[in-house]
């Protein structure tokens, strides 16, 4: 394990301390958007993360959700998320995490969930495998989307333009299930770890995938945009499974973004009581 990893993983654990403390007594939280949530914990989970990797890697780039990151023309660059999962933690509902990713040259190398309300850490470092708690972890042998769990999120910003909600009716029709956490990192985690088949999801920040992503990938799975092209950090939708369901779910996806009804919406109609 390299000292980057090594010591992502120990600012994460710190940070998560910190943080359980926090959900502990309820914080406040306040708008940061029309509904965007953050907290007086998201801050002080960026400053002491930001802080480390500072002290640690004083030349490296931080790009941090807060805003508290740091510039650099450093190969090396980490992507931050204090407290994936505001607005669950906010109204105490335990999933959220800490998360951290380090690319080198546009690569991510080293890459970090950790899960404080069930101590579980996620690591992975490029070309040694995934872990959870050190154990090896491994994608899913589901064989078909109709065999799989899958999980998806939805924006808090710019709800009313975000197309989501007719991939998540067309799994919801074929898949054993999906499920909506609210913790993109920890979505990623557990297809890593094959909790889950597949994770996809519109419009997610570069700190909210870039571990996953390592993560996913690490461990045997797939990842790509949801049309099955090459994913940046920077792409506008991500797609992540075991791999053998990634084909079937590229042209699922094919069809709703060619605006094809694969199975209609049911009229809503008043229910007897």
């Amino acid at each position: 394990m390299t000292s980057f990893l090594e010591t992502a993983i120990e600012i994460a654990h710190d940070a998560g301390s910190l943080l359980r403390h926090y959900f502990e007594r309820r914080v406040r939280f306040e708008m940061k958007g029309e509904f965007d949530l953050v907290t007086e914990a998201d801050r002080a989970s960026e400053k002491l993360v930001v802080e480390r990797l500072k002290k640690s890697f004083p030349a490296h780039g931080i790009v941090a959700e807060e805003g508290g990151g740091h510039e650099s023309p450093s190969e090396y660059r980490w992507f931050v998320d204090p407290l994936d999962g505001t607005t669950n933690f906010a109204h105490g509902f335990p999933i959220w995490n800490v998360t951290l990713g380090l690319e080198k040259n546009g690569e991510m190398i080293a890459g970090v969930v950790f899960d404080p309300t069930r101590d579980e850490l996620f690591a992975a470092e490029r070309g040694s495998g995934a872990f959870l708690n050190g154990r090896r972890i491994h994608v899913s042998g589901a064989a078909t989307v109709a065999d799989s769990l899958v999980s998806t999120g939805f924006p808090n910003h710019n709800r009313s333009t975000n197309p989501n909600i007719h991939f998540f009716h067309e799994l919801a029709m074929t898949a054993h299930g999906v499920r909506r956490g609210g913790s993109a990192a920890i979505d990623l985690a557990y297809v890593a770890s094959g909790r889950l088949d597949a994770f996809w999801e519109i419009g997610l920040s570069p700190w909210d995938m870039a571990a996953g992503i390592l993560l996913v990938q690490e461990a045997g799975g797939r990842c790509t945009d949801m049309t099955n092209g090459r994913h940046f950090l920077n792409s506008p939708h991500l797609l992540t499974d075991n791999g053998h369901i990634h084909d079937e779910l590229v042209e699922m996806f094919g069809a709703l973004f060619r605006g094809e009804v694969l199975h209609a919406m049911p009229a809503v109609t008043p229910v007897a009581v």
